[in-house]
């Protein structure tokens, strides 16, 4: 029987595969965007096959067609609604675009550090009290700065990768542990081009190599467990919630897809790389599927 610990490990594990996707940031200057491209490809053609292999069907198997489609349209419009909603920046290569209730003004503080924030002070009327008065207010200036980075990546992460571990939470609930493995293997193949999707920008803003993978890995980690253990408990709640709360994480999954992952990867002239790497991800989650039931 499946326990609490075991959806946290799993999912855990499933995460931390995002911090590998941080790790080209060592050599970004060579991080092309046929590479970028091909990478968000990769990561979309293994999500739409996880959400139709390893949700859509199994839910179907277990409940009725109107169950799982019914979810499927509550889960996208929720991820809709939630990019709607919440403040956040959404990341492209080297650039950061405001949605949800962000500004302009919160891409630039995105795209410059914030150690310039006290660069424009008042002319000192006593030498030692104003620079004491523009170091304090610097350093407030930059705590802000941090605090809101931190709200609006914190909210494009959590609305990106939480469909992920609900995904994994609802099948373990559900007593489908091969499904659920399923599931993590393949959310952390697909974490690692989403962790290096979402670390190039994240690096241009000046931050050290270190901390983008320390943010990247987080992102992956947090949300995603988070999650997992909402959908484990909610299914555990009543039975036969399994088809709806499957249909509803394929969904969300679909939606960040074609919300996000797909948009991302066109537009720079590498739209067949990007293609050919959806493929390939599609393929690659057909195999690992018929290995694991197998």
């Amino acid at each position: 029987m499946t326990t609490l610990a075991s959806v946290l490990g799993v999912t855990s594990v499933a995460g931390l595969a995002t911090g590998l996707g941080a790790l080209p940031v060592f050599f970004r200057n060579r991080v092309t965007h046929r590479i970028y491209d091909a990478a968000l490809g990769l990561a979309a053609g293994l999500m739409v096959a996880a959400s139709v292999f390893g949700l859509v069907i199994p839910g179907m198997e277990e409940g009725t067609l109107r169950a799982v489609m019914t979810g499927i349209l509550l889960g996208g419009f929720a991820l809709l609604g939630g990019n709607y909603l919440v403040p956040h920046l959404h990341a492209e290569y080297r650039e950061w675009f405001a949605e949800g209730g962000a500004t302009d003004d919160d891409v630039a503080v995105m795209e410059s550090p914030a150690e310039d924030s006290d660069a424009e002070a008042a002319p000192p009327t006593d030498e030692t009290e104003a620079e004491s008065a523009a170091s304090a207010s610097g350093l407030v200036d930059e705590r802000e700065s941090s605090l809101r980075k931190a709200v609006l990546i914190g909210g494009a992460i959590t609305l990106h990768n939480a469909p992920e571990g609900l995904a994994i939470g609802v099948a373990f609930a559900s007593g489908l542990e091969e499904v659920a493995l399923l599931l993590a293997v393949v959310i952390g193949l697909q974490n690692i081009p989403d962790g290096f999707a979402f670390a190039v920008p994240m690096a241009e803003t000046g931050m050290s190599n270190l901390r983008v993978i320390w943010y990247t890995t987080l992102s992956g980690v947090v949300p995603q467990v988070v999650a997992s253990v909402f959908g484990y408990s909610l299914v555990g709640l009543g039975a036969g919630l399994f088809p709806v709360a499957s249909g509803f994480a394929a969904g969300a999954m679909l939606a960040v897809v074609f919300r996000e992952l797909i948009p991302s990867s066109h537009g720079h002239g590498h739209a067949d790389a990007a293609t050919g790497a959806f493929l390939v991800g599609f393929v690659l989650l057909v195999v690992v599927d018929a290995v694991i039931v197998v």
